[in-house]
C-alpha cells in the first residue's frame, strides 16, 4: 500500500492550481442519468471517486467519454460527456455502492425517470453513522413507496411518476437535499424543499438542472422551489472549485510559513473559514487570479471554531484546523457539531507531539513551538490530509500510512506541494 514520505520545515511558496469540486463534480455526474442527452462536465478532478463512480455509472448503461486536453491546460480538470441515453439496470448493487456514500444519490434520479430504483445502503468513511433516513423521508413526500429488503432501498414511483410536494427537512443535509432537488425536477407539479442546504456545490448543480431545462427558483437560499418539468435535455457545464482544497492548502501555507496563490479558488466560497483564518495571523489577499496566503515569521494565534453548514465553517476542514491550532501561541476549541465521530485524527496529531483534550464533541488543543515527525495513519479523507500539513510543518521525517483515503479527494497533492518547495513524495508499497 502506498504511503507518503515528507520531510518537513520548508516554506511553500509559488502556485497552486485549485482542482475541480469533488463534492460538485459527484451529483453533477449522478444529473446525468435524468437525460437521455449528453451532459458535457469540464473541470472534474482525477479522483478515485470519480473513478469508483463512473463504474456506477456504466452499470447503469450510461456512455462516458474523457476527452483529450487542449493546449494551455495542463492544470486544467478533466472534460467528460456523460450520456444515459438507455438506462439498463436501475440497480446499484452493494459491491460498488458500499465504496463510496455518494454513490446512493442516484436513487432520486433513476426514481424520477425510471419510476424504480434499487440502491444499496450506502458506504464511505467512517466519520459517522450519516443516516439515510431524509432521503427516504423526501422521496416518500413525493410520493415513493420505500422498502427496505437485504440491505437494499427499494423504492418505486406511483402511476405516472412523482409527484410535487412541500419538504421541510428537520435538519440540514447536503445529500438529501441534492437527492430530492434532482428527483423533483421531472416530478408533476411543485415541490418545495425547505432548510434546504446552501453549499456552492447545491448552486453549481442547481444551476445545471436549469441547464438541462428544470425550473427552480431560490438557488442559493434556504428554500427551493422546483416546478417539475416531463423532459431535460442535455447541457454543458462547468464543475466549481474545490473550497475544501482551498482551504487545505491556505491552512498549509499558514503552518509553513511562505507565500502561495491559490489559483482559481474562489474566496465567497468558504468565507468563513477564510474569516478564522485571518484571525490567527494570516495574511489573505483576494487576487484577479485567486486567493494569495502569506505568513513570514510570525506567530499563530489561538482561534475557537464551531463547525456548522454552509455558510459556517466546513466540518471537512476542522482536521486540518485543528493541525493549524496545534503551532499556535495558546490554548484554542473546536467543538464538531457535524459528525459525531470527527475526531479520529486527534491520536495520530498526538504522535507528532501536538496536546490535544477531547470531551465528547469538543477538542481543546494547547499549541506547541514546533511538532516532530513521525509515522502515522490516514483514517478518513480530510484526516489524512490533516496528517500530511502537520507532517510540513514538523522537524524531520513524516511517514503518511494508508493514503487511499486521499487519492479519494486531493488531486496529484504531491505534486502541487513539492511545486511549492515542500519535500514530499510517494513511496509505492
Amino acid at each position: 500500500m502506498d504511503r507518503i514520505r515528507l520531510v518537513g520545515g520548508n516554506e511553500l511558496r509559488g502556485e497552486i492550481p485549485i482542482s475541480g469540486a469533488k463534492n460538485a463534480a459527484l451529483p453533477l455526474m449522478i444529473a446525468s442519468l435524468l437525460t437521455d442527452e449528453p451532459l458535457v462536465l469540464h473541470n472534474v478532478p482525477r479522483l478515485a471517486d470519480v473513478k469508483q463512480l463512473e463504474r456506477i455509472m456504466e452499470n447503469h448503461g450510461v456512455d462516458i467519454a474523457v476527452h483529450g486536453r487542449r493546449r494551455g491546460e495542463e492544470d486544467v480538470g478533466q472534460r467528460m460527456t456523460f450520456h444515459a441515453a438507455d438506462i439498463v439496470d436501475t440497480t446499484a448493487p452493494y459491491d460498488l455502492v458500499s465504496k463510496m456514500r455518494a454513490s446512493f444519490w442516484v436513487i432520486g434520479p433513476l426514481l424520477a425517470r425510471c419510476h424504480e430504483a434499487r440502491v444499496s445502503l450506502p458506504g464511505g468513511c467512517a466519520i459517522g453513522t450519516r443516516p439515510v433516513d431524509l432521503f427516504l423521508y423526501g422521496l416518500k413526500a413525493l410520493g415513493a413507496e420505500i422498502d427496505i429488503d437485504e440491505g437494499y432501498v427499494v423504492a418505486k414511483a406511483p402511476k405516472g411518476g412523482l409527484v410535487g410536494a412541500t419538504i421541510s427537512f428537520p435538519k440540514v443535509s447536503v445529500g438529501a437535499t441534492h437527492t430530492i432537488l434532482m428527483a423533483a425536477t421531472l416530478a408533476r407539479g411543485t415541490t418545495i424543499i425547505e432548510n434546504a442546504a446552501q453549499e456552492p456545490e447545491i448552486t453549481n448543480v442547481a444551476e445545471c438542472l436549469v441547464a438541462m431545462g428544470a425550473k427552480i427558483s431560490g438557488i442559493g437560499t434556504r428554500t427551493l422551489t422546483i416546478e417539475g418539468v416531463e423532459k431535460l435535455h442535455g447541457a454543458t457545464v462547468e464543475v466549481i472549485p474545490d473550497r475544501i482544497e482551498t482551504g487545505t492548502f491556505a491552512m498549509a501555507a499558514a503552518m509553513t510559513g511562505g507565500d502561495v496563490l491559490l489559483k482559481g479558488a474562489r474566496p465567497g466560497h468558504l468565507q468563513s473559514a477564510l474569516d478564522i483564518l485571518a484571525q490567527t495571523g494570516v495574511e489573505l489577499t483576494e487576487e484577479a487570479e485567486g486567493i494569495r496566503v502569506r505568513r513570514n515569521g510570525n506567530g499563530i494565534r489561538p482561534v475557537d471554531v464551531d463547525t456548522d453548514p454552509f455558510p459556517g465553517f466546513p466540518t471537512d476542514l476542522q482536521a486540518q484546523f485543528m493541525a493549524l491550532m496545534t503551532m499556535s501561541d495558546g490554548v484554542s476549541h473546536i467543538r464538531e457539531t457535524i459528525f459525531e465521530n470527527r475526531y479520529m485524527h486527534v491520536a495520530e496529531l498526538v504522535r507528532f507531539g501536538a496536546d490535544i483534550a477531547v470531551n465528547g464533541q469538543l477538542a481543546t488543543i494547547t499549541g506547541k513551538s514546533q511538532l516532530k515527525g513521525a509515522q502515522v495513519m490516514a483514517t478518513d479523507l480530510r484526516a489524512s490530509v490533516s496528517l500530511v500539513i502537520a507532517g510540513l510543518a514538523a522537524k524531520g521525517e513524516t511517514v503518511v500510512n494508508r493514503i487511499y483515503h486521499l487519492d479519494r479527494g486531493f488531486e496529484r497533492l504531491e505534486d502541487k506541494l513539492s511545486r511549492c518547495g515542500a519535500e514530499i513524495e510517494r513511496v509505492a508499497g
